[in-house]
């Protein structure tokens, strides 16, 4: 689904991405773990598109994402959902009206100013808001709604563009543990019922750990990790934070040990 070979990114003389080498499986939830700074927004904006790679090949859904005209880079994102750490909905709008908009892609750019929507679109539009159990809210004003309930707005709108590929960038950052272990569970039902492939940056690796069925660790630009969550050990953690060393009980308890809490946020951050 996403082949990536020996992929680049430099702003000036500042390497975000070194020689990138990654394949991500159709179906496959992916969790990207990093420190803030290590590239892992810079890679999710290379697959859809809004970062143009400095050098190598990436493939995603079928389209070329190093190819930066119009068309292409138009026909990838259609592909390719986004899902942002802080919704990007449109506060005034219903909560159906913003699902809505995941449509506007497939849609005649006439209809997407008057926000025509056909039969189907609705229809589809009020299933993707029961896969994340707010078909109950479609009528309500968006800004009416709690934090994590607009992040599953924002899944319902990604899962309405009907994508073969929607990547999260760190969409829990702001929610509490349990609205965020409810976000990660939407996003992983899609993944299996729908076979939509996932890539998912987080901090948390407790986190990455339960919900990932795949962890690639990025430090500096370059993949230093690569396996399954119970492969992910201190050592490989060490590597990912630059010698973070918590112990075993912090790393897997963060969003319950408070008084840890902050000190491990501190050295991740």
């Amino acid at each position: 689904m996403i082949a990536i070979r020996s992929l680049t990114k430099h702003y000036g003389s500042n390497a975000v991405l070194s020689g990138i080498d990654l394949d991500i499986a159709a179906g496959e939830f992916l969790v990207v773990l990093g420190p803030s700074g290590a590239g892992k927004s810079t890679l999710l904006r290379c697959i859809n598109g809004l970062v143009t790679p400095t050098s190598g090949q990436l493939v995603a859904a079928g389209y070329d994402a190093t190819d930066a005209r119009r068309r292409n880079v138009r026909q990838l994102r259609r592909q390719v959902a986004m899902i942002f750490q802080h919704h990007n909905v449109v506060p005034r709008l219903s909560v159906l009206k913003n699902v809505l908009t995941g449509r506007l892609g497939q849609v005649s750019t006439l209809a997407s100013i008057l926000q025509l929507f056909s039969r189907q679109d609705i229809a589809l539009a009020m299933d993707c808001l029961r896969r994340v159990e707010l078909d109950h809210k479609a009528g309500q004003r968006t800004d009416a709604l709690s934090g994590g309930q607009r992040q599953r707005v924002g899944i319902a709108r990604a899962l309405a563009q009907q994508p073969q590929v929607i990547l999260a960038d760190e969409p829990v950052a702001s929610l509490d543990p349990k609205t965020s272990r409810l976000v990660l569970h939407y996003l992983r039902a899609a993944c299996r019922e729908l076979g939509i492939t996932v890539v998912c940056n987080l901090h948390q690796v407790d986190y990455a750990r339960e919900f990932g069925d795949r962890i690639v660790g990025l430090a500096g630009g370059k993949l230093v990790f690569d396996g399954r969550g119970d492969e992910l050990c201190d050592a490989h953690l060490n590597l990912i934070y630059g010698g973070v060393e918590q112990p075993k009980s912090v790393l897997h308890n963060q969003a319950t040990n408070t008084a840890a809490a902050p000190q491990l946020q501190g050295a991740l951050s």
